[in-house]
């Protein structure tokens, strides 16, 4: 199994998870500074140009929230997915908003020609960024995060997720410590071999 990666992306979440599962993976890294992931090799691999991308006897996987039940599946004894339905849904519910508005409202800050082509376009949706996830984390900290990990006392693929992305505030000029109940589950989640592991590469 191989995992695409670039640091300080999202893909540390599928690398955390796979540490958690215990799964042998080959890490390698995409590097954006030199624009690796629109050379015509990686392309090959990943038309979307983008990471994580996961390598599988069965072909590629990509999209984060496809990406972590996939690998949590592979090794059931890390219990790190609910078994219930209606719980399983909703810890899908919550990787979905992570990637459909918390990555999005993040992404305005640098990836601004997604959605607009003049830079005082650009410009007005950088501004807007801090409130936007000052809002989508007062979301997830009164409507989501149960507590002390996401589903409540089972630790799941969502933590590594959550943890990834509120990695991203502080460079959004938000201090992670108006949160605290996310303050305390990235504290809680360094502690984690797994975690450690991932932040290494």
């Amino acid at each position: 199994m191989e995992l695409f990666y670039a640091r300080g992306t999202v893909a540390l979440a599928p690398m955390i998870v796979l540490h958690e599962a215990d799964i042998p993976f080959t890490a390698t890294r995409v590097d954006f500074s030199k624009a690796e992931q629109q050379s015509p090799e990686y392309l090959s691999r990943n038309p979307k140009g983008r990471v994580p991308a996961l390598v599988t006897d069965q072909g590629i996987l990509t999209e984060t929230p496809a990406i972590l039940p996939y690998i949590a599946g592979l090794n059931p004894a890390a219990n790190l997915l609910p078994t219930d339905a209606f719980a399983l849904a909703k810890m899908n519910e919550f990787t979905s908003y992570l990637a459909s508005t918390a990555h999005v409202n993040h992404a305005h800050r640098m990836r601004g020609s997604r959605w607009a082509t003049q830079q005082s376009s650009f410009d007005d949706m950088a501004a807007k960024v801090p409130q936007n996830m000052r809002d989508t984390y007062a979301y997830i900290q009164s409507e989501c995060l149960r507590g002390p990990w996401v589903m409540g006392d089972q630790y799941t693929v969502a933590d590594a997720y959550l943890y990834t992305v509120s990695a991203w505030l502080e460079g959004d000029s938000v201090d992670i410590n108006e949160f605290p109940a996310i303050a305390a589950h990235s504290t809680a989640m360094k502690t984690r071999p797994a975690v450690q592991k991932a932040l290494a590469y």
